[in-house]
């Protein structure tokens, strides 16, 4: 009609326009796409999460051994005597290389320049824990000076008490002998050596037994 005002249409359309066409506003959109915005960074947390985790999670010992708390100290160095090694009469002093050379006649070297013996001195001070009956009853304490001369040339060995020492005389020399019976023969053709004599000496040093408690009622 003539005069009449005519409608007005906007250039976006309405909110039921728009849902009865099937399409969704804005603010419809954003939702969903914050949902999903959230979910996918709380994932990413839990997968970062665990791995830190296990990394600063303390270790657990794989065994009782490990649980253990460390032990402080030392082990022990000297080596445990056995029963029949020692004996409290009777003392031993270090060996002493008393002469070395080419045979019993040449004088040769004497003291650190002479090389040790170490399977004959060790025979020697066995044979000798093994004869302390054998040393002079005195009953008192006394020493003895064992001499021993090794030949490799002749393959022999002998025992005779020597200058110095409390004991001398027939029963330092019956000792002497009681020590060279019990000594055992060494394997010649192994043990190393630069000469072919050599002459040993070693001090011991004899205690008389404790007194046996006398009975207190005869």
């Amino acid at each position: 009609m003539p005069g009449s005002p005519r409608p007005k249409f906007s250039s976006h359309p309405s909110e039921p326009a728009i849902r009865r066409l099937g399409l969704r506003s804005s603010t419809h959109i954003e939702r969903p796409l914050r949902l999903q915005v959230g979910l996918a960074f709380a994932v990413a947390l839990i997968l970062l999460a665990i791995p830190l985790y296990l990394l600063r999670r303390p270790a657990e010992p794989n065994s009782a051994q490990e649980a253990k708390p460390p032990a402080f100290g030392f082990a022990p160095t000297v080596p445990v005597t056995t029963e029949g090694e020692t004996d409290e009469r009777l003392s031993l002093a270090e060996p002493v290389r008393v002469r070395c050379s080419s045979a019993p006649g040449v004088r040769g070297q004497e003291g650190r320049l002479c090389d040790g013996l170490l399977p004959i001195e060790e025979s020697l001070k066995k044979a000798l824990l093994e004869t302390v009956d054998c040393a002079p009853a005195t009953g008192a304490m006394g020493t003895l000076n064992y001499v021993l001369k090794v030949d490799f040339a002749q393959k022999t060995l002998h025992v005779f008490p020597g200058a110095s020492g409390d004991w001398k005389g027939p029963s330092a020399r019956r000792a002497a002998k009681c020590v060279k019976q019990a000594l055992t023969m060494p394997d010649w053709d192994r043990i190393e050596h630069r000469f072919r004599y050599y002459e040993i000496a070693l001090l011991a040093t004899y205690r008389p037994p404790a007194p046996t408690a006398a009975p207190l009622f005869e």
